[in-house]
């Protein structure tokens, strides 16, 4: 239980997770992966907002082109729709970054004018090049339940 006195303000929260997508073959509009296979659908059940941040980190060709935020009615993004798309952004070299947000309720309402009851968010990236890597920061926000441990340190074994 989070209480005022706690040491662990934000990260019990907010849920922040990084990842690192590795743009695959035909760098077109692609969800972030972790690496170049594991989906990143997140639930949205718990939260008022969902916001990522893609910095590039290789750099391929002419870098991020786009970054949008879609939402789905699963985690295997069945009814896959863009909500959000940045505009004018590029990330032409190594440390460019995009940031893009979006609340539970632009979602919700774009939902019912699809006919659809998202549940779920990821972003999309292009990318110039296949040879691109963009370092992605997932920030889901408003937690309704905060407690320990919400964001935490995640070591590969």
């Amino acid at each position: 239980m989070v209480t005022a006195v706690a040491t662990e303000k934000l990260f019990a929260n907010v849920k922040i997770e990084p990842f690192v997508h590795m743009t695959t073959t035909n760098a077109t509009d692609q969800s972030v992966k972790a690496g170049t296979t594991t989906t990143t659908w997140k639930p949205m059940r718990d939260y008022e907002g969902f916001a990522v941040i893609a910095c590039q980190h290789v750099l391929g060709g002419n870098g991020i082109e786009e970054l949008s935020i879609y939402a789905a009615t699963d985690d295997s993004a069945s009814n896959a729709t863009s909500i959000k798309v940045t505009t004018g952004h590029t990330g032409d070299a190594i440390g460019d970054s995009v940031v893009l947000e979006v609340s539970a309720e632009e979602i919700e309402q774009i939902g019912i004018a699809a006919g659809y009851k998202f549940t779920h968010v990821s972003a999309y990236i292009e990318c110039h090049h296949n040879d691109d890597e963009v370092a992605v920061t997932y920030i889901r926000y408003g937690c309704k339940r905060p407690r320990t441990g919400l964001t935490a340190t995640n070591i590969s074994a």
